[in-house]
């Protein structure tokens, strides 16, 4: 009954109040972002939401574009600078994904909406993930977010899919603020750069040919 009537609604008073009151450390933010990190300032990616129909996710840029002699972009944990360091372990670089919650792109609590190139790399079983919107948070970030392994973080978008209550939800966003207070579960250095689904499981395309 909450999933199916009142998710979403629960999803846009909450998201509309969150935009409303943080829109000055969401000002703040984005301006530091333009002085530090340059344009544009709203990094644009394509992600997979329900059903995996592609949405374009939003959220504050937090690596530079430097590149080689050759042109091409230095590996990810060179272009991530202290700044958006900063950005990605208080999870301020996340504050414009509330307007994808606003506009139905995502939930305030689902399993996180991941990379395009990851959809071939999930086991059957797991694409049960994308029958619901992806979340801002979810059960995996509050149980070790980027400590965990992908078939751990898997595990639990698929354990949440499963079993959706609204007390469910209530209880993940307090402890989602609660970690975030605190910064616990958070990776440092260069374990902010997990490593990539795709690689990790690369032996899926073997097995197929």
């Amino acid at each position: 009954m909450y999933e199916r009537f009142f998710k979403r609604v629960f999803d846009c008073l909450l998201s509309g109040i969150a935009l409303i009151v943080l829109s000055p450390i969401i000002l703040i933010t984005a301006i530091l972002v333009r002085i530090k990190l340059g344009s544009p300032v709203i990094f644009k990616q394509e992600r997979p939401g329900k059903d995996e129909k592609l949405f374009k996710l939003f959220k504050f840029r937090s690596m530079t574009d430097e590149r080689d002699e050759k042109g091409n972009l230095l590996p990810d944990e060179k272009r991530l600078p202290r700044f958006g360091r900063i950005l990605r372990t208080t999870s301020l670089d996340e504050l414009p994904e509330l307007i994808n919650i606003f506009k139905g792109d995502m939930a305030i609590v689902g399993p996180r909406p991941l990379l395009v190139r990851y959809l071939p790399f999930y086991k059957p079983e797991e694409r049960v993930r994308h029958s619901v919107r992806p979340g801002l948070t979810g059960l995996a970030q509050i149980n070790g977010r980027n400590n965990l392994d992908w078939d751990e973080r898997i595990s639990l978008d698929v354990q949440y899919v499963k079993k959706i209550t609204f007390l469910g939800d209530l209880k993940i966003i307090f402890q989602t603020v609660g970690k975030v207070l605190k910064r616990s579960d958070i990776a440092s250095g260069e374990q902010l750069i997990m490593q990539d689904l795709d690689k990790e499981r690369a032996w899926m395309t073997v097995e197929k040919k």
